[in-house]
């Protein structure tokens, strides 16, 4: 018994363990200083998001996530759906 719950936990903390990883999103229609603002607050709502940069004169965004929560096309559809178009275009 002992050893089927010592196998359960570490199945439960694997993926927390997991390496993070890092996309960059091309995001379009930023155009004021105010627009990084709601795309990082867009960003960091996502679960598994532990950081955001988004940088307005190269219209993009460069996100650190963990993989076993969160994906690319996840971090892009949040960004999308904060009004700002996003395209991932590398993982």
């Amino acid at each position: 018994m002992k050893t089927f719950c010592a196998l359960m936990l570490s199945l439960a903390i694997l993926p927390a363990l997991a390496a993070p990883r890092t996309a960059i999103l091309s995001v379009s229609g930023m155009t004021c200083a105010a627009c990084p603002i709601t795309v990082k607050k867009a960003l960091t709502r996502v679960p598994g998001v532990t950081k955001a940069e988004v940088d307005l004169d190269q219209r993009r965004a460069v996100v650190t996530y963990n993989a076993a929560r969160t994906t690319p096309a996840d971090l892009a559809r949040a960004v999308s759906e904060a009004g700002y178009p996003a395209q991932v275009v590398a993982k």
